[in-house]
């Protein structure tokens, strides 16, 4: 029995981190406590760091092949064990990024000015990739399937740009909402790209079904990655697997010949591999404890605003908060929580919808409070809950005063 270590504050303050050192860039203010991009503050696996040292005292750096063995039968037993799905590995391809798989076929798949189906609320670098390849955007609402198959009828509709499980909502698409899909792209001739990045965070009884279970013949490519669920992104590194070999070999062509990124990243390769090779107990116990941190946000809403009614997300650990039943001006609730609380909490018109936030909480316990507990004196203090009186303590000194106390043990994280 192995005991993991999620409560422990790791400071990641001067190690270039985006959420934590460059948090000013999006928000104008320095030293905030961020919740915001999709990366943990925890230290990955001890099995991915061992590999990956392991991997550093051979001493030599040099050019690698992806297309070996290894890479792929890991790929190939982590869908087998984790998502009851086989995998050709002559389909899977790979990719510095999830998001230059998306540039690549929507070239492949598409031409300029053809549109491109994606559900709001949206993923922000859906949008930018979209409008840099010059195909128009169609936004469709995450439940509304008349205004979906009237996207998809539409003459120059290319492409699904699909998020599964959906970010930042955290929906877990079921197998007939999925068939229903296959059924639209196939009957309008409509290629399917998958987002699949968040697949391994899905909580029960919600599961997750790769999109390989349901593509058949047609067009379509999942395109995924370890670094979400195991915290690597900074190793770089993705993959895909593509259903059409065509399109397969023209990808390839174009990432080798075009791009000149046929070499990975070989501590991706080596993370990737000790991820869905020695990982799983690991990542069940990283599970169990962001449902917890997330049943400690519903727990905390439900007290302070029953009118919100939240319920913690079917995957991943962002915290998607409808706030509109409280009336709040988006405005004003981001000026209480930049200037008062000191904490980065993500808009929801980042994503297309306004009135919600998006709060990461992918953290030790006594950071995750901290978030939560400011994002409650804002809103209180906005509706005049609290007579407008500031609290002389800003989330930011208390996450301070948690991290100088010894770690409590978690009451969940044994796998």
């Amino acid at each position: 029995m192995t005991l993991y270590d999620f409560d422990t504050p790791v400071d990641r303050h001067g190690t270039w981190c985006t959420q934590w050192d460059y948090v000013q860039d999006r928000f104008g203010v320095p030293d905030l406590l961020p919740f915001t991009i999709s990366d943990m503050d925890f230290e990955t696996a001890p099995e991915i760091m061992a590999a990956l040292r392991g991997r550093l005292e051979h001493g030599v750096l040099g050019y690698s092949r992806w297309r070996q063995a290894d890479f792929l039968s890991a790929i190939v037993h982590w869908y087998a064990s984790r998502h009851a799905t086989d995998v050709d590995p002559e389909s899977v391809v790979y990719a510095p990024s999830v998001v230059y798989q998306v540039s690549q076929l929507l070239r492949l798949w598409s031409r300029p000015g053809d549109g491109v189906v994606a559900h709001t609320p949206m993923y922000d670098a859906f949008p930018k990739t979209v409008a840099a390849h010059g195909r128009r955007l169609l936004r469709c609402p995450l439940h509304d399937w008349v205004e979906f198959e009237r996207l998809l009828a539409l003459p120059d509709t290319a492409v699904l740009l699909l998020c599964s499980p959906h970010n930042p909502t955290g929906r877990v698409w079921s197998a007939d909402e999925l068939d229903r899909m296959a059924r639209l792209c196939a009957r309008y001739d409509v290629a399917v790209i998958s987002d699949e990045i968040h697949s391994d965070l899905a909580y029960g009884p919600h599961v997750h079904r790769p999109w390989a279970r349901h593509g058949g013949d047609d067009r379509w490519a999942v395109l995924t990655s370890a670094s979400k669920s195991f915290n690597i992104p900074a190793l770089t590194g993705s993959y895909g697997i593509i259903g059409d070999p065509a399109t397969r070999d023209a990808y390839l062509r174009q990432l080798k010949d075009a791009d000149g990124l046929s070499s990975p990243a070989v501590l991706s390769l080596v993370g990737h591999i000790a991820a869905y090779r020695k990982g799983a107990p690991w990542l069940d116990a990283l599970r169990t404890y962001l449902a917890d941190n997330l049943a400690m946000v519903a727990d905390r809403l439900h007290d302070a605003f029953p009118q919100l009614d939240w319920e913690p997300p079917q995957a991943g650990y962002l915290a998607w908060i409808d706030l509109r039943p409280l009336g709040v001006d988006d405005d004003a609730l981001q000026h209480e929580l930049v200037e008062v609380e000191k904490v980065a909490i993500m808009p929801g018109a980042t994503y297309g919808c306004p009135g919600r936030v998006r709060v990461n909480v992918g953290c030790p316990r006594s950071k995750a409070e901290a978030g939560v507990e400011a994002l409650v004196r804002a809103l209180r203090r906005i509706r005049g809950a609290e007579g407008g009186a500031t609290n002389s303590s800003s989330a930011a000194d208390a996450v301070a005063h948690q991290a100088a106390r010894p770690s409590r043990p978690s009451r969940r994280s044994e796998a």
